[in-house]
């Protein structure tokens, strides 16, 4: 047996919104590992302990969740008109698969405090107190989102009082934009329909509103899939059967937006789209044990996430839901009681959150010029991660 030393990479651990994930600079990848490919996704597979048939990422960084099991590259960007170029990596749990195919919304926050941590933004544009602008372009969906990164004593704030339902403790607020977020080149509704008729063998035809905007997301309304959209976690994850079905209504929707040629490709996709569903506002007891007030909301929305109910919501889906509801007759925006609008206060498992979109008609076709909220970042640890090195010589 030969024996292969760890490798010993450069790393940062950061909790960014709702979710965490270990951070890079492209420079400080072994060198097979700087460029997509076999060589990188064996790396950030072994780096997270996946795939692990436990499910538990035990000899990884990863959290066993979907919400922890994320990688992020960044490298200072090619464009003169961005900062940082931002690369985003879900790592599956139990499959030997990275999905590349789309953005983290919540990790999107912690990008400008790393890159400015990182020396990848010019020192002279850090003040000594205030704000900083962090121009990002999203690899992935080649999109740009916009960072306002507050700066107390030359760096990056981290404490603050600014709280986010799914977060223990409070810290500080980093307002987030992402401009024209529909996903990569694809038009805003795929089908070109606000809401079309889905057929899902084993369930049946069901109204469904799919849209590319933040990451590609099927919505759904939980009367029509037997739920009321109060549900948390234990309700839906314990389910095999439900499981199974909300992956039926993912892949078949998948393929009807053009994603996947057919349900075999769409099952390999994990990442995207998600499943949303969606109903009027109703009192819930979130996950924390806070009474959510239906007066407080306009709707409820519950999403899953490689195919189990997420936590609280992700960023990405989060910028779906305020452009869906800033669209009139979307599932989303009828759920919110219809009508223009520019922003929505939704429920989900651990709280609520509030997001805008503006949306625009040009030339009869629907478009987002930007949406935006608010989220919040801060480094758990700093250092070198240690990755077995059998099997990823090559990297």
């Amino acid at each position: 047996m030969t024996i292969s030393p760890q490798l010993e990479i450069p790393a940062t651990y950061m909790r960014g919104g709702t979710s965490k994930g270990v951070f890079f600079a492209l420079d400080d990848l072994p060198k097979a590992a700087r460029a997509p490919g076999p060589a990188r996704d064996r790396l950030l597979l072994r780096l997270m302990g996946s795939p692990d048939p436990y499910e538990k990422q035990i000899d990884g960084m990863g959290g066993a969740t979907s919400s922890t099991s994320k990688a992020v590259i960044l490298s200072k960007s090619a464009s003169k008109d961005h900062d940082v170029d931002y690369l985003f990596g879900q790592v599956s749990i139990d499959r030997p698969f990275v999905d590349w195919s789309g953005n983290c919304g919540n990790l999107s926050a912690a990008v400008g405090p790393f890159a400015i941590r990182a020396g990848l933004i010019d020192p002279r544009r850090i003040p000594d107190d205030g704000v900083v602008e962090v121009r990002i372009w999203q690899s992935n969906i080649e999109k740009t989102i916009i960072a306002w990164v507050p700066i107390t004593g030359g760096r990056v704030q981290e404490t603050g009082d600014f709280e986010l339902d799914g977060v223990t403790f409070p810290a500080a607020e980093i307002p987030v934009a992402f401009v024209d977020p529909a996903d990569g080149e694809g038009a805003i509704f795929p089908t070109g329909n606000v809401v079309d008729a889905l057929e899902v063998p084993g369930i049946g035809t069901l109204e469904a509103t799919m849209i590319n905007a933040g990451i590609p997301t099927v919505f759904v309304n939980a009367q029509d899939i037997g739920y009321t959209g109060t549900e948390l976690q234990e309700a839906i994850n314990g389910d095999a059967q439900a499981l199974a079905r909300f992956e039926a209504i993912r892949t078949h929707a998948s393929v009807k937006m053009g994603l996947a040629e057919n349900l075999e490709a769409a099952g390999g996709r994990q990442h995207t789209p998600k499943v949303a569903f969606v109903a009027r506002p109703s009192d819930y007891t979130a996950s924390s044990g806070r009474s959510v007030v239906a007066g407080d909301i306009d709707l409820v929305v519950r999403a899953l996430s490689m195919g189990k109910l997420h936590h609280a919501m992700m960023g990405t889906a989060a910028v779906a839901i305020a452009s869906a509801a800033a669209i009139k007759g979307t599932l989303v925006n009828l759920a919110a009681g219809s009508g223009e609008r520019e922003a929505v206060t939704f429920g989900h498992p651990s709280g609520t959150l509030h997001v805008g979109a503006k949306a625009s008609l040009v030339q009869g076709v629907w478009q987002i010029d930007r949406a935006l909220m608010s989220r919040s970042a801060r480094v758990l640890m700093e250092g070198r991660v240690f990755v077995p090195g059998d099997g990823l010589e090559s990297a």
